[in-house]
């Protein structure tokens, strides 16, 4: 998947190590997040930061976190409507 341009990772490194990252499914202009982690405080933040500007310069219209949780909010997520999203899916995919 990640060859055909599918599956995409964020990444952060410390030291030379894997300190925190994410991966998804990036489809039409949609990025369908599937799991984050960090290991040190905030690399996955970090990661999902740079993910975002690289995403924007592609024309992603929408993020899918898929759960709502207080750590996506604090990076600017918000709910929508099932309406909403149907409708994202059929204009962007």
């Amino acid at each position: 998947m990640h060859k055909q341009g599918l599956a995409v990772s964020a990444e952060a490194w410390k030291n030379n190590q894997l300190v925190g990252g994410l991966y998804g499914i990036r489809m039409g202009r949609l990025f369908f997040g599937e799991s984050m982690f960090s290991l040190v405080s905030n690399a996955s933040k970090f990661a999902f930061i740079q993910l975002v500007s690289q995403l924007m310069q592609e024309k992603v219209v929408l993020i899918d976190c898929q759960v709502h949780t207080e750590h996506l909010e604090s990076l600017g997520a918000e709910m929508i409507s099932r309406k909403d999203f149907q409708s994202y899916l059929q204009q962007y995919l």
